[in-house]
């Protein structure tokens, strides 16, 4: 039975980001560096996809910094991925135990493809795509990607029959190993004419995007601090070193995110980041209001670490019937997941005290990450803390990058400033990162 599309996909693509899809059929090294929503990874997608239908490699790699982020990207983009483009010819499933789509139609002339999913941000992500060789790469925010996971790659590609790659990224730290060892050594050896293969590179801002409309760009634009790290690499699309203050606008402007009057609330949850060398104990209650629409930070405190873990307990327990005291509740309490002897005389103090409230290990998503959202709620409008969170107001004005840190974004965590408060906070707003953007 012959397959038949039931949905055109609406490609559109300006004359730049057309010509470097051309350039993709005859370059092995094919990377696409740029702003948001300039258009990158459709680019990749699109590309990647022509060369599977005629490739004589059955098995090619998909990567993101996790397998869900790989799928999400390269797989769904929106509706832009390979799963519409291949709509009716393919499947998901698993192959050796990683998530993988299954292809095989007319576009492939009935010949089984089959793209692995795989995460590559941590140090042993590697071990998930060894075992196979593929045939080409593809993978977004090639710079969240360890370097594990790069060489490995790379060593899977080495047999196959079209040896191609195609990467995309935002803009990083111009001292960043991926930029050094790779894509700008890559360009070097291109120039001097002794890299094999072909190189194509091109970068992209969102103004080369002809599928964005210029209000969709003002509404993007607005939702970024234009003094910071992320406006210069997101928006701008420049690469930067991190410097100075992190949060600069919240810093000068302080009091504009103050409310005397909380909206109600949907969720109230306590972040717990245990003290240490050089640290506090840390405590911060947030409060996020129904359909996600603002973060509040409703309290904080900073025991000295110089406690028992009764004491602690003690201190915790405290802390928690305040907040219930004054907004009526704690859901759940996030703590720092290093600590489970702690933890654990903190879930048995809550029980014994018949407190309704679920304590729990921190997500602990990569500090960037929890940076990066913060900052999003404060650019956007979406944060306001109250006059009982003194600590954490003094933290995140106080917060740094590392200036003696040039290859990578670092917080600076020299006991000099309060990480132990921003931890704290970031334990409460990091798992529902995907709601905060989206507001729903």
């Amino acid at each position: 039975m012959a397959v038949t599309k039931k949905k055109t996909i609406p490609f559109r693509f300006g004359d730049k980001h057309k010509e470097y899809i051309k350039k993709c059929a005859i370059n092995t090294y094919n990377i696409a560096e740029g702003a948001v929503r300039a258009g990158k990874t459709v680019d990749n997608v699109f590309a990647f996809a022509h060369e599977i239908k005629t490739s004589k490699d059955k098995i090619h790699l998909a990567t993101g910094s996790t397998s869900a982020n790989a799928k999400l990207n390269i797989g769904d983009a929106n509706g832009f991925g390979l799963e519409y483009i291949f709509r009716g010819q393919c499947h998901w499933g698993k192959f050796k135990g990683n998530e993988c789509l299954y292809v095989k139609g007319i576009s492939t002339k009935h010949k089984q493809k089959i793209v692995i999913f795989a995460g590559g941000a941590k140090a042993d992500s590697y071990k998930k795509i060894r075992g196979n060789s593929y045939g080409m790469w593809i993978a977004t925010e090639i710079n969240l990607h360890h370097d594990n996971t790069i060489k490995e790659a790379f060593n899977r590609i080495i047999a196959s029959t079209n040896r191609k790659i195609f990467w995309d990224l935002n803009p990083d730290n111009p001292n960043s190993s991926i930029y050094k060892e790779y894509i700008d050594a890559y360009m070097k050896k291109d120039r001097e004419g002794t890299l094999l293969g072909g190189y194509n590179y091109q970068h992209f801002t969102i103004h080369d995007n002809i599928t964005v409309s210029d209000e969709r760009k003002r509404a993007i634009i607005s939702q970024y601090d234009e003094g910071s790290i992320w406006y210069k690499r997101d928006i701008l699309g420049q690469r930067c070193v991190a410097e100075g203050l992190i949060y600069e606008y919240f810093a000068n402007n302080k009091e504009q995110f103050k409310t005397e009057t909380v909206d109600p609330l949907m969720d109230v949850i306590i972040g717990v980041d245990f003290g240490g060398n050089k640290s506090y104990h840390a405590f911060v209650a947030t409060g996020i209001t129904y359909n996600y629409k603002k973060v509040i930070a409703l309290a904080s405190e900073r025991p000295s670490a110089d406690t028992s873990p009764d004491e602690l307990n003690a201190l915790l327990i405290n802390f928690i019937k305040r907040v219930i005291n004054l907004y009526g509740k704690v859901d759940y309490v996030y703590c720092d997941s290093a600590e489970q002897v702690l933890i654990r005389g903190i879930k048995n103090a809550v029980e014994k005290e018949n407190l309704n409230v679920s304590v729990r290990n921190a997500l602990k998503s990569a500090i960037n990450d929890r940076i990066r959202l913060t900052d999003l709620l404060i650019s956007q409008g979406k944060f306001e803390y109250t006059r009982y969170s003194e600590t954490l107001v003094s933290a995140l004005c106080g917060a740094v990058w590392d200036s003696k840190e040039i290859n990578e974004d670092v917080r600076l965590d020299d006991g000099s400033s309060d990480i132990d408060s921003l931890d704290a906070f970031e334990y409460t707003i990091e798992r529902y990162l995907k709601r905060f953007i989206r507001g729903d």
